[in-house]
């Protein structure tokens, strides 16, 4: 049975954090939860300086803070996701993107290590407090919205965005401390 951990960011994972995004351009694949590492390819450290600034960021209408992670399996290290966990919402996030974000590398979909990834994920919303969650996902892509049905995940809006996604939005709520308490088989998962 495979184990996961969410880890913090670090200049040690230089090269395989830039190859995790390099995974996404081969596959013509969005990039989502990074915390805007893919715009960082040239400058990992100034990155790690953004992740560090976003932590303790007071919340404006234009950022605010937020946690970033790697996925890692346990059992040969590797990086096979990212979450990006937004620790208030501001109005634009309150329409458009929400708490959450995350991704799983092309070549590890299918799997089922995004449910693993949301419900760290989800731990780390209950740590600082975050009894709610909002996550959005496009209509076409049912991976993504399934992983957040799978941990109890309401649908509470469909919508075309005409102004970021272009295509039809769903949205989400997952209350952080029901999910965790009825879906306590991704423990075994969990490191």
């Amino acid at each position: 049975m495979e184990r996961f951990l969410l880890e913090v960011p670090g200049i040690e994972r230089k090269e395989e954090a830039i190859a995790f995004i390099r995974e996404f351009y081969d596959y013509h694949s969005e990039i989502n939860g990074t915390g805007g590492l893919y715009r960082y390819l040239e400058n990992y450290e100034g990155w790690l300086q953004k992740l560090s600034e976003d932590e303790g960021r007071e919340p404006t209408e234009e950022k605010v803070p937020a946690r970033t992670y790697f996925l890692v399996r346990t059992s040969d290290r590797r990086i096979v996701g990212m979450i990006n966990i937004r620790l208030a919402l501001n109005e634009k996030l309150r329409k458009y993107g929400g708490n959450i974000g995350y991704s799983i590398r092309p070549t590890e979909r299918g799997n089922g290590y995004n449910k693993i990834n949301l419900y760290l994920g989800l731990k780390v919303c209950n740590r600082y407090g975050i009894d709610s969650v909002l996550l959005d996902a496009d209509l076409e892509n049912p991976a993504s919205w399934k992983t957040m049905e799978a941990l109890g995940g309401e649908r509470i809006r469909e919508y075309y965005d005409a102004e970021n996604a272009r295509c039809t939005v769903v949205d989400y709520r997952i209350d952080v401390k029901k999910a965790l308490r009825e879906h306590p088989e991704f423990e075994k998962y969990c490191l």
